[in-house]
C-alpha cells in the first residue's frame, strides 16, 4: 500500500495494485471540519484520482475515531467577511463537486458524525456504507443557511422530495438504524467495520472492467432524471463507447476461456 498527501488534511492510500484509492479525511483535531485549505486539498486529490487510469474505485474514509466529518468549519466561517465568504464559496464547492464528478465508482465509509457538509460528501458518493455509530443529517437551516454542498439536490434523489424536505426543514440528526431504513445509507455494518466493508466492496467492484465501470457510471449519472427515451439514448452512447474496446474483447474472451480477465483498460 502506498500513501500520498494532498496538503495537511487529506491522505490518499492505494490498495489492490493501485486500482482502489482511499481518500482519507485527516483533520482529527477538528473532527474533519471542512476548512478552506481542506476543501482545496479534497478537490486536488479528486482531480488527480480522476485523471489516473489505474484507479477503478475511490473509497472516502475518515481517520477520526468518532466522526466521518462534521461539516463546514464554522469557526473559520465566523471569521470571514462577506467579501471573503464570496471568494471562499467556489473553493468550498470544489470539494463537493470534486467527489461528485469522479468518473469512477465511489464508496463512502461512514462512522460517527456525518453532518452538514460531511453528509454531503457522503451523498456525493455512489454507495454509502455506515457502521452502527453513524449519525447523519443536514442541520444547516438551524444556523441560518441551507445545505450548499449538493444536499438539496442529492438527498431527494435518494429518499424522495417529501422525506428530503422533512429532514432538511427540521435539521434533525438521524441515527444509523433509522438512516438505513430511510435509505440515507445503503449498508449498515457492525461498529468499527465501515472502512473494512467499504474497501471490500471496492475490491469487488475493482475486479471489473475499468472501461465498463466508467461508462456505466457516466450512463447512470447523466441519464438520471431524464425521461426514459432520452435516458436510453444516454445509455446507448455509453454502450457504443465500450462495445469496441479492448476491455470488451478481453471480457468476452476470458468468459469463453473460463479464466479471469486481464483488463487492458482501454
Amino acid at each position: 500500500m502506498s500513501e500520498e498527501r494532498f496538503g495537511e488534511f487529506v491522505l490518499v492510500r492505494r490498495h489492490e495494485q493501485g486500482h482502489v484509492a482511499e481518500l482519507a479525511l485527516d483533520r482529527p483535531k477538528a473532527m474533519n471540519a471542512v476548512s478552506t485549505e481542506m476543501a482545496r486539498s479534497v478537490a486536488a486529490a479528486c482531480a488527480a484520482l480522476g485523471d489516473d487510469r489505474d484507479v477503478r474505485v475511490v473509497v472516502l474514509t475518515s481517520t477520526h475515531e468518532r466522526a466521518f466529518c462534521v461539516g463546514a468549519d464554522l469557526k473559520e466561517r465566523n471569521s470571514l467577511s462577506d467579501a471573503e465568504l464570496v471568494r471562499q464559496r467556489p473553493v468550498a464547492r470544489g470539494a463537493y463537486t470534486g467527489v461528485l464528478e469522479l468518473p469512477v465508482p465511489t464508496v463512502a465509509a461512514v462512522h460517527g458524525f456525518a453532518l452538514g457538509g460531511g453528509f454531503e460528501l457522503a451523498l456525493s458518493c455512489d454507495v454509502i456504507v455506515a457502521d452502527r455509530t453513524a449519525v447523519v443529517g443536514l442541520p444547516e437551516v438551524s444556523v441560518g443557511v441551507i445545505p450548499g454542498g449538493g444536499g438539496t439536490q442529492l438527498l431527494p434523489r435518494r429518499v424522495g422530495a417529501a422525506r428530503a424536505a422533512e429532514l432538511i426543514f427540521t435539521a434533525r440528526r438521524v441515527e444509523a438504524a433509522e438512516a438505513r431504513g430511510l435509505g440515507l445509507v445503503d449498508f449498515l455494518v457492525d461498529e468499527g467495520r465501515d472502512r473494512e466493508e467499504a474497501l471490500a466492496l471496492a475490491s469487488r467492484i475493482a475486479g471489473n472492467s475499468p472501461v465498463g465501470l466508467r461508462a456505466a457510471k457516466r450512463a447512470l449519472r447523466v441519464g438520471h432524471g431524464l425521461d426514459l427515451r432520452a435516458g436510453l439514448e444516454v445509455e446507448d452512447a455509453a454502450w457504443r463507447s465500450v462495445a469496441f474496446s479492448g476491455d470488451r474483447a478481453e471480457g468476452v474472451a476470458a468468459f469463453n476461456e473460463k479464466r479471469k480477465p486481464e483488463w487492458p483498460g482501454e
